[in-house]
């Protein structure tokens, strides 16, 4: 209790820092300036490029590499486009191992944003070859879990990559395969009344009300699974034609979520690991927040979400978020891999995707109207 105590006045006082020092509104705050936000997703870039953790291909640097190229946008710096580049030659442009698991080409989100600037076919035709079998060859996922995408977070790292082919190859075969394996993970996990997604069917609660549950008696909805499946529409949104017949069953969702989660933003400006028991973990975890503060700020900059309602709390999660960045410009307070919650991390706990949420979320407040001094 006394170490969730000073985890707890640690964030205070870093917040009330923040705000004391740089004050809370557009006009005299560098952290809501445009040169501000460039520099510090250079910095948190930079050091997570030189700290690198994963084989390349692996769904951890699926969410890093697309916030990386997030920050390429935002900056335009020669250096990070001279990574993106690099990282692709090393993986000669290959999605993992495993043709039908959604973790594995999680990765080609960011080949695909490198083709479309340099045109290069090589950069997708690995992804291509691999999605085209996963439609057509039905593997271990379906057969151990009776669907594809069996968990919530699946949700990021496949929707977006099948959009990005529909588009990109004008070809709508990709929207409808996404479309199908969506609903069914959707069908299976989104919980109606919560507006959440469990992480898996072990965490859904039966009609007899058995099942797992928080210490408050509340049932288990992850922050960072959710997060990710809110920067998972956010990017397939981004892909979906505007007269899709689906986009309307997506944007609903998207706002489902964004109200709640907007309900369950704690006063730090965060969203602990557990979203219905705040009270039992310690401490923002940066990943989850990353990724809800990316999707908040997005649906401002494109009309989905009232600016009145949703800007104080995209502003409060910026504020929050930069106070996780070390001076290095490590990214901290991320729970490590697991499936679950988990307790077990602190300020010095970092993984590159709780970097590239940070820099995704950076990419989109940049472009909110009437907040960032540029």
């Amino acid at each position: 209790m006394v170490n969730l105590f000073r985890n707890k006045l640690f964030i205070a006082v870093s917040l009330l820092v923040i705000i004391a020092g740089f004050g809370f509104g557009p006009a005299d705050t560098p952290i809501f300036s445009a040169a501000y936000i460039k520099n510090i997703m250079h910095k948190t870039a930079t050091w997570q490029l030189k700290n690198p953790k994963h084989k390349t291909t692996d769904w951890t640097n699926g969410a890093f590499y697309a916030g990386v190229f997030a920050a390429y946008e935002t900056t335009k710096s020669p250096e990070i486009m001279d990574s993106l580049m690099a990282m692709g030659e090393r993986t000669n442009w290959q999605p993992g191992n495993r043709y039908d698991h959604a973790d594995d080409i999680a990765i080609c989100q960011t080949y695909i944003n490198l083709y479309r600037i340099k045109k290069d076919r090589r950069m997708i035709q690995p992804t291509i070859d691999t999605v085209q079998k996963m439609s057509r060859l039905p593997g271990r996922e379906v057969k151990s879990h009776g669907i594809t995408w069996w968990w919530c977070d699946a949700l990021f790292m496949a929707p977006p990559v099948l959009g990005q082919l529909g588009k990109t190859l004008k070809d709508p075969s990709y929207y409808a395969l996404n479309d199908s394996l969506f609903r069914q993970t959707y069908n299976l996990l989104y919980n109606e009344d919560e507006h959440l997604f469990a992480r898996d069917a072990t965490y859904l609660v039966n009609s007899a009300g058995e099942g797992k549950r928080e210490s408050n008696g509340k049932k288990i909805f992850w922050s960072r699974g959710n997060g990710w499946v809110m920067g998972g529409l956010v990017l397939l949104l981004q892909e979906l034609p505007a007269n899709h017949p689906s986009r309307n069953w997506y944007v609903n969702l998207y706002k489902q979520m964004s109200a709640r989660l907007l309900s369950l933003q704690q006063a730090d400006g965060l969203w602990r690991s557990s979203l219905l028991d705040p009270e039992a973990y310690p401490g923002g975890e940066g990943s989850g927040s990353g990724f809800d503060c990316y999707a908040l700020a997005w649906g401002i900059n494109h009309g989905l979400l009232d600016k009145k309602i949703y800007l104080p709390a995209v502003q409060k999660a910026w504020v929050g978020l930069n106070t996780l960045v070390s001076p290095e410009g490590r990214v901290g307070w991320v729970q490590p891999i697991g499936g679950d919650p988990r307790r077990n991390f602190n300020a010095d706990s970092w993984e590159v995707y709780g970097t590239g949420a940070f820099l995704l979320a950076g990419s989109e407040i940049i472009k909110i109207k009437d907040l960032v001094k540029r």
